[in-house]
């Protein structure tokens, strides 16, 4: 898995998290390195894991998704980011 693709999964409902996994898992060449249930946990999974996408949900507490997206927008090499 070396030219795998790096997923962050950021969803405030486990269900949501745990479908998108799911799905996920029967790709090759994806590797979902990160799970966040808020926009906070997700900009903090970003900067550690570098993920190449984000599977963002747009209604979180706190930090919402839009908010996170801007954020990740002024990493140094910003992700990917699918609502």
């Amino acid at each position: 898995m070396t030219n795998a693709l790096k997923i962050l999964i950021a969803d405030d409902e486990s269900p949501a998290r745990n479908r998108l996994r799911e799905l996920l898992s029967e790709m090759s060449n994806i590797n979902v390195v990160a799970e966040a249930k808020n926009g906070q946990e997700a900009l903090n999974q970003a900067n550690i894991h570098q993920p190449d996408i984000v599977l963002l949900d747009i209604r979180m507490p706190g930090i919402d998704g839009i908010e996170a997206a801007q954020h990740l927008q002024k990493m140094v090499k910003p992700p990917a980011v699918i609502f």
